[in-house]
């Protein structure tokens, strides 16, 4: 487009290949209008950038043009400038013109200037919430810029957020994403060859005198891929284009894990995810506030577990850590001429200095970093490859990774190296006639009383171990007046340990011998699954035939406690939607992201327990079940779940899969829109269970008729249909036609179009027996009592 022409609302530019267009558009239910740039050859409207974020357009008689400076503007109907671009050169051209390039990238160029890539200004220096592949994050030394993403306010509204991604400056530049003015995540510094917490794609990072920046380009041309920041979930997330299913497919969300969130587990604090609980002083350290750390309160971090005197023998030294993230770099310095050992030299002369490592990985490694003050924000990495070297005192530990900075003759250190290896041979020959002595004592009956918790190791209850006289002291000797609910096995109180922490004890019925079965499940799933979406276990009591859960207090109960009396009312839509995606994020650690594949079985809303601000988290996995790599689904003769919440398959023929759970996710996202259970409380006049009035109402094009009517206003009409036609589609009849957890967070996060659902595949009708029994006769919290006896017809 040259200086003569414009681009007025209803036409588009686009760029060589079809890649791109641009043009004005309306965002979901919003009429305000935008310049923005999206797919061409993709069917649903997936915009990357938008211009005029937070001055939107009332009405369609704008138009896009170049003004007699060189600059491209918008202009309303009457003339009225509503955007500008900013040039980021003073030159002035007679021969401007725009062009949309098939990377994405808008560009302001001089005709006649040969250098085709010498731009007078370009869309990917001002990103909105999408990074495409040549983009450039991080910032113009020279000129001040910095290119950052910031999120959309909401589905509707493009306008920036408080949620943010960038480069930090500093000695060693870091990608940070910021809720606010407060660090949410940090990638780790550049060590040559990655940042030390992102594994998942290829970046390239510049560091020079006049740029800062990080981008990332792509081998394979016809990938169509990018990186979103999305304030719904607080993620930024990546998704590729699968042409063959017409879907955009989630590949990789940041935070991973809780250990991405900005220092979970405080100075000198490690955060281990497969560790429960996820938090570990590093080696010579100790909780600053051992009744904090218990309570799984990390904030306040670590301290050195001894005293230490800087730069005095044997008082001072460094351990080495490997396959850590290394900590923020806010307080740091960094040379790329020192070595490791002028390194460590430099850092045990200064007594402020707390770490070092080497700067660059790359063939024997080079350069030196220097941490001042403690270090924060320490995680295992998911690709090892830096050592980090920390201050401690040098008799707090006796690992031989520690290094002292001294002047040791060859013979002193080969006479104390040997010394080292008799002790250590020594040590070794000592543990193993213990150990053969104590295995013969076992055998022959010496340590009956221990029999059960040997069992248990057998086992691989990987929890802490609680003694039972603590937890009926907890309890107040199992009072019905701490009873908070009752599950298929057994009972649930609320119990206080002697250290003030309130948790929750899950007591297994003494005499179900299945029930002894389904708690070692339950505990060896828990050991290794942790998700912010998943109930934490803190520990477990095994004494004669008692058989016990410890897990995290939730002051707010189940969901169900919430949603079917009028304590519904505090649920306003927005808590409703963050309830319900919690619940897929949940759902998709277990049947994906997790080191294990876990089928639940058994997800129902008083399996969904709520913590103080109402966030969800999927609890008791006692007849869950796991799947190897390769395994998409099983078969069992023994039915073990609740009724209403159940797919054909599983309560029909016994095959349960990841899909069986998707219905069930189905069924409560239906409940949580209508604030009704789906079994036990029928239509007036209709003769239909919750599934059936919600099919009906979509066969007749009404489905808005099914939204609970205490959310009054408080919900957008377009977010409340996708979820009533998500919850649909998880329902089917058929397990293929089923989206899995991971095409339901796709579809919940994006204005996709959806595929048109079939019928579903329990549609429950009322019977006689039913007609006779009260809406209120079946309303508990009981795994056992929500098996409704119910002619289940499949259709």
């Amino acid at each position: 487009m040259t200086q003569f022409q414009s681009l007025p609302d209803g036409n588009t530019l686009v760029s060589e290949d079809e890649i791109f267009e641009m043009g004005f558009f309306s965002p979901g239910n919003n009429s305000n209008r935008y310049l923005g740039i999206w797919y061409k050859g993709i069917p649903v409207r997936t915009v990357v950038w938008v211009a005029n974020r937070e001055n939107p357009i009332k009405d369609n008689s704008s138009k896009l043009s170049i003004n007699s400076e060189g600059r491209l503007v918008i202009l309303s109907h009457n003339e009225t400038l509503v955007w500008s671009s900013n040039s980021t050169t003073q030159k002035q051209v007679n021969s401007p013109i725009v062009q949309l390039l098939n990377s994405g990238n808008l560009v302001l160029r001089d005709e006649k200037d040969n250098d085709f890539e010498s731009y007078l200004w370009q869309s990917f220096d001002y990103p909105s919430d999408t990074l495409l592949p040549g983009m450039k994050i991080g910032w113009n030394l020279k000129s001040g810029l910095n290119r950052q993403l910031s999120a959309w306010k909401n589905w509707d509204d493009p306008s920036p957020a408080d949620f943010t991604w960038g480069i930090l400056l500093g000695t060693t530049p870091e990608l940070v994403i910021w809720k606010g003015t407060t660090k949410y995540y940090r990638s780790g510094p550049w060590n040559g060859e990655r940042f030390t917490s992102i594994a998942l794609f290829q970046l390239e990072f510049v560091s020079t005198n006049d740029e800062v920046f990080t981008t990332y380009n792509l081998n394979n041309k016809s990938v169509i891929t990018r990186l979103v920041l999305n304030k719904s979930v607080y993620l930024r997330q990546r998704y590729n284009w699968i042409p063959e299913n017409q879907i955009w497919q989630l590949y990789s969300s940041v935070p991973r894990d809780n250990c991405d969130n900005y220092n979970l587990c405080g100075s000198y604090g490690n955060c281990i995810v497969q560790e429960s609980p996820p938090c570990k002083c590093l080696t010579g350290f100790k909780p600053k506030s051992p009744r904090s750390w218990e309570a799984f309160d990390w904030t306040e971090g670590c301290m050195q577990s001894e005293e230490w005197r800087c730069k005095v023998k044997n008082k001072d030294g460094f351990e080495k850590f490997s396959g850590l993230k290394m900590p923020d770099t806010t307080k740091s310095w960094a040379s790329k001429n020192l070595t490791l050992d002028g390194c460590r030299i430099k850092c045990w002369k200064n007594c402020s200095c707390t770490a070092y490592a080497i700067l660059d990985i790359r063939g024997e490694g080079s350069g030196c970093q220097i941490w001042f003050g403690d270090l924060m924000d320490l995680r295992v990495a998911s690709i090892p490859g830096q050592d980090l070297y920390v201050r401690v005192p040098v008799s707090a530990t006796d690992s031989s990774n520690k290094t002292i900075p001294s002047e040791e003759s060859k013979k002193d250190k080969q006479r104390r190296k040997l010394a080292v290896a008799i002790s250590v041979s020594f040590f070794s020959i000592l543990m193993i006639v213990l150990t053969f002595y104590w295995r013969k004592k076992k055998l022959r009956g010496n340590i009956p009383q221990e029999k059960e918790v040997d069992e248990a190791h057998e086992e691989k209850l990987e929890l802490p171990f609680f003694d039972f006289t603590t937890i009926v002291h907890a309890t107040n000797n199992f009072s019905s007046d701490k009873r908070l609910g009752q599950g298929g096995f057994g009972h649930v109180y609320m119990g206080t340990l002697i250290d003030g922490q309130e948790v929750a004890v899950k007591r297994l019925a003494h005499k179900s011998g299945q029930g002894v079965k389904e708690f070692k499940n339950e505990v060896i799933l828990c050991s290794k699954l942790q998700h912010r979406n998943l109930a934490k276990v803190l520990g477990c009591c095994i004494q004669g035939e008692e058989r016990i859960l410890i897990y995290e207090y939730m002051p707010n109960k189940s969901l169900d406690s919430f949603l079917f009396d009028s304590s519904r009312e505090l649920l306003d839509w927005m808590k409703r939607f963050n309830i319900i995606f919690g619940i897929a994020c949940g759902l998709l650690y277990l049947h994906q992201d997790s080191r294990l594949r876990i089928i639940h079985r058994d997800l129902k809303t008083s399996n969904i327990l709520l913590d103080n601000e109402l966030n969800p988290k999927i609890s008791d996995f006692g007849v869950a079940r796991m799947f190897t790599e390769n395994q998409m689904e099983a078969n069992t003769k023994i039915i073990a779940g609740t009724y209403g919440y159940m797919a054909p398959e599983y309560a029909i023929e016994g095959i349960f899969s990841t899909k069986s759970d998707v219905f069930s996710f189905g069924i409560i996202l239906l409940e949580i829109v209508s604030g009704r259970k789906n079994t036990g409380i029928f239509y007036p006049n209709q003769g239909f269970n919750l599934l059936g009035q919600a099919w009906r109402l979509w066969k007749e094009e009404n489905p808005i008729k099914l939204v609970d009517a205490c959310l009054e206003d408080t919900f957008t009409i377009s977010e409340v249909l996708r979820c009533i036609h998500i919850g649909l589609l998880c329902v089917q009849l058929h397990p293929d036609d089923r989206p899995n957890m991971a095409s339901v967070i796709l579809m919940l996060t994006n204005e996709n179009t959806l595929p048109q659902p079939k019928e579903p595949g329990f549609l429950i009708e009322r019977t006689p027996i039913i007609e006779e029994q009260s809406s209120s006769e079946n309303k508990t919290n009981s795994s056992t009592s929500e098996i409704t006896v119910t002619l289940l017809e499949a259709r």
